[in-house]
This record gives C-alpha cells, sequence and structure tokens, in this order.
C-alpha cells in the first residue's frame, strides 16, 4: 500500500510515457512524489499523467528530445517552474539496436543514435538537474543500465558500449557529488517486458520476464534512500540480493566493487 512516503519531493523521469519509465512515473506518484513527465510523444505522456494525477499527485509532461541540451535545459526550466526543484531524476529514456549485427555491418546512424539517447541523454539531464541538487546540498539520481554494461555482445555494440560508459559516467562523478550529498545509482531492472525489449531478437520465445512493479519499488526505495549507502555503485534489480547489498555495502566500498575496473594479470601488473 502507498505510504506517500515522498510527499514534497520532485522527481523528473524521462521516457516517461511507456514501458518502465511510465510505470515508475506512477509508482512515485502513488507515494505523493509530484512528477515531472519527460519523453518524445505527447500523446503518451499525457496518458502517463492522467495516471498520476489519479494518485492524487501533482505533474507536467514535457516533450522534449533527450539528446538536445537545449530542449533538456527547457524542459527542466518547465518542471521546476510548475513543481518546483527537482529531488530525484530517473534517467530511463533509451534505445537498443534496430538488428543483431556485427559492427561492421550495423547502420551507422542508428549505432550513434542508441549511443546519443543512453549516454548524451543522461548526461544531458544531469548537466541541467546537478547544478541545483549542488546547490541545494541534495539530491539523487538513478540512471537506468543494464548487464550489458559490463557483459560484452557482440550483436548489440551500440547498447552495450553505451551502457557501459554511462556507469563509467556515474562512477567518475560519485566522488564528487558526495561532497555536496548528491547521490549517483546506477540499477539494471534485469530483462522485463517492454516495447524495446520484447523486440530484440535474443529475448524471442523468452517466458520468464523480470517483474516491472519490482523494478518501480526498487525506485521508490531509491527515492526513499535505501540504497544512499551504495552511490556510485551498480545494482542488479533483477539478481541481486538488495538486503543482502545493502548490508554489505561498507566492504563493496573498501573492495572498490561494483564498479568498472580492469583487472591485473598478477601481482607485478603495473596497473594494480
Amino acid at each position: 500500500m502507498p505510504t506517500e512516503s515522498l510527499v514534497g519531493q520532485v522527481g523528473l523521469i524521462t521516457g516517461a510515457g511507456r514501458g518502465i519509465g511510465r510505470e515508475i512515473a506512477i509508482g512515485l506518484a502513488a507515494e505523493g512524489m509530484a512528477v515531472g513527465l519527460l519523453g518524445r510523444n505527447h500523446g503518451t505522456l499525457t496518458e502517463t499523467l492522467r495516471e498520476c494525477a489519479r494518485r492524487g499527485a501533482r505533474g507536467v509532461a514535457v516533450t522534449a528530445d533527450v539528446t538536445r541540451p537545449g530542449a533538456v535545459r527547457e524542459a527542466v526550466r518547465a518542471v521546476e517552474r510548475d513543481l518546483g526543484p527537482v529531488d530525484f531524476l530517473v534517467n530511463n529514456a533509451g534505445q537498443v539496436d534496430q538488428t543483431e549485427a556485427p559492427i561492421w555491418e550495423a547502420d551507422a546512424n542508428q549505432w550513434w543514435q542508441v549511443v546519443e539517447t543512453n549516454l548524451r541523454g543522461p548526461f544531458n539531464l544531469m548537466r541541467s538537474v546537478l547544478p541545483g541538487m549542488v546547490q541545494r546540498r541534495r539530491g539523487r539520481v538513478l540512471n537506468l543500465n543494464s548487464g550489458f554494461a559490463f557483459r560484452p555482445d557482440g550483436n548489440y555494440t551500440a547498447y552495450a558500449t553505451s551502457k557501459g560508459a554511462l556507469l563509467q559516467l556515474s562512477d567518475n562523478v560519485a566522488d564528487s557529488l558526495a561532497a555536496h550529498h548528491v547521490v549517483v545509482l546506477d540499477i539494471s531492472p534485469g530483462a522485463v517486458a517492454t516495447d524495446m525489449t520484447a523486440g530484440m531478437p535474443m529475448f524471442a520465445g523468452m517466458k520468464e520476464w523480470g517483474s516491472i512493479p519490482y523494478m518501480v519499488a526498487v525506485t521508490v526505495d531509491a527515492a526513499r534512500g535505501r540504497f544512499d549507502c551504495l552511490h556510485g555503485r551498480f545494482i542488479h534489480a533483477g539478481r541481486d540480493n538488495l538486503e543482502q547489498l545493502v548490508s554489505q555495502a561498507d566492504a563493496i566500498r573498501d573492495a572498490d566493487a561494483r564498479t568498472l575496473r580492469l583487472r591485473p594479470y598478477g601481482p607485478d601488473d603495473p596497473l594494480t
């Protein structure tokens, strides 16, 4: 049952018109969070906004392409003008390679479009939202990531490259954000059935999908601060025992685990 634990906070969710982004927005709204909905399709955003309003939440829908810095800046201004400063940014908007193909056969334009959406999009949102969070010395950023971030896949090189780069981006900004009490997390929902994943050949015939409601619950917990102790680390909601992960947060930090690192070939490796 909703606890209204997020009343007084403002969330901004990209890709909020459908799939996981839509369900996350509705889940946050059910907890009392005011929601800014960002996407490219006004019609689907409006439908999500109606569902959020039915939960009693304030909201605003803004159409924008996350790869365009100017459009993102204007969208953030519109959300903050109508709802207030953003406390919780969810970078959900994403694309995947349209076909399974090695890089030398990939459509070059679509390849870069995937990378721009999955990496430049979150950068543009963070660049617009983080100055306010840093100034207020509070805020949380959740990047929806993927197991592809650390597992090579020759058929989805754009998606895997962009998700790995996104995880590295979070790692690179984590220390500087921690000094200002701003948290960044990368969380993978696992393989859940959306328009994007259902069209991927590798998932054809898949019968046991991950749970979107569970990912919504994880996102709500992230907004509450449950995973602040894992700041800058990768969480796989589809596989991790989250209670265990939180309880081992100190050890994870001490071991510099759940980040992308080169593995040394031995004790004499000069990169150790």
